[in-house]
């Protein structure tokens, strides 16, 4: 745990102390958000304010993870640690950082631009559905690995998965590559969707990314591959301690960013972050093999994509719109709320499917347990 601590720290250092030169870089560079103008009318307000943000938390959790790694070497007993990057950390880093500059692109043809377009839809939905395919590909395909006298499975399954794997449940590896770039665009596009308030998709990121730190490292001490390890129930998933580690350094990144990006925000994370983070947690609902559980993990994303659908197949079909407007914080702005309102109530929506999903998790645990006693 220490050295998921240290990636967290150093994370946290790294994003707090480097955000504020990369406010004064982008505003130098006239890197603004442009703003909508038939959005809520106080967002005018936040005209000038840099964007691009993403680049610094995803700066941070790459250094911090290395950083994680040398901490473990001072550890001993290293025979389940791992001494290296492995197909886990290429998995979930590469979601990360692809989709990460993916979004990069959008933000800077907005800034060219000069405008809220950016990239095509049809070409963002592309670069995600290539990158998740080539990220699920080496999830499901890239051999297993020995660990001690146990063989570790491959990143991600081809059985669909609760808390754990569901044996009936299996969509075969080429299904499940497809089902992989599925929950990718899912999650990359519902964490930009939130992406419409200071701090909103921060703050609940934070939560989210911890939450999958809390069950990967409890996956790690009840592990399936550890020798040590002779009760009953195990998890049989790869590299969980990477696993925490990345999460570990990403939630650290993202409380030192949100010092910046809480109300009145100083940077946006842009298209750059929201992206890169709806990856991540995607990659990181595979791999620990909760994936059915992410509609809950990720409530008020679940919620604010939903009611968008919601919103455009109504619009589309009746030609009345459900919401003043979508996505679904602008209509509580645009009902009244004050955006810190609107901010704080929605991350405790968040907390709600945060400590749901956890209980869920832990009750399966405890479930098997005492009826294996």
């Amino acid at each position: 745990m220490r050295a998921v601590f240290v990636a967290a720290f150093v994370a946290f250092l790294i994003s707090l102390f480097g955000t504020p030169i990369a406010i004064r870089y982008f505003t130098r560079l006239k890197a603004d958000q442009p703003i909508r103008t038939d959005g809520p009318q106080g967002h005018l307000g936040k005209k000038g304010t840099p964007t691009m943000g993403g680049v610094v938390f995803i700066f941070a959790t790459l250094i911090a993870y290395t950083g994680g790694h040398i901490a473990l070497t001072t550890l001993p007993d290293q025979q389940l640690r791992p001494s290296g990057p492995t197909a886990t950390a290429v998995v979930l880093l590469g979601l990360f950082v692809f989709t990460g500059l993916l979004g990069f692109l959008d933000d800077y043809l907005k800034v060219a631009k000069r405008n809220s377009d950016g990239l095509n839809k049809r070409g963002k939905l592309i670069g995600q559905a290539l990158i998740g395919a080539i990220f699920g590909a080496i999830a499901l395909y890239v051999p297993a690995e020995k660990t001690g006298d146990a063989v570790v499975t491959t990143v991600a399954s081809p059985k669909l998965s609760w808390v754990h794997d569901i044996d009936w449940l299996n969509i075969t590896k080429v299904g499940a590559v497809v089902f992989f770039v599925f929950v990718v665009m899912s999650m990359s596009n519902a964490v930009n969707l939130t992406d419409g308030l200071d701090g909103l998709a921060t703050g609940t990121s934070i939560l989210v990314i911890g939450s999958y730190m809390a069950i990967a490292f409890w996956q790690y001490r009840h592990w399936c591959a550890d020798p040590e390890y002779n009760a009953n129930y195990c998890y049989d998933v790869r590299d969980p301690l990477e696993m925490a580690l990345i999460a570990g350094a990403a939630v650290g990144a993202l409380v030192g960013f949100l010092w910046w990006n809480t109300s009145p925000a100083r940077i946006f994370m842009g298209d750059t972050g929201s992206m890169a983070l709806g990856s991540l947690i995607a990659g990181l609902a595979v791999a620990t093999k909760t994936v059915l559980l992410l509609p809950l993990m990720g409530l008020l994303f679940f919620i604010i994509v939903v009611t968008w659908i919601m919103q455009i197949g109504s619009y589309r079909t009746t030609g009345k719109r459900i919401f003043r407007m979508v996505p679904l914080q602008h209509h509580f702005e645009l009902a009244g709320w004050s955006e810190v309102n609107i901010v704080v109530r929605f991350w405790i929506i968040a907390g709600l499917g945060m400590a749901a999903s956890l209980g869920l998790f832990a009750a399966d645990f405890l479930r098997v347990m005492s009826g294996s006693g």
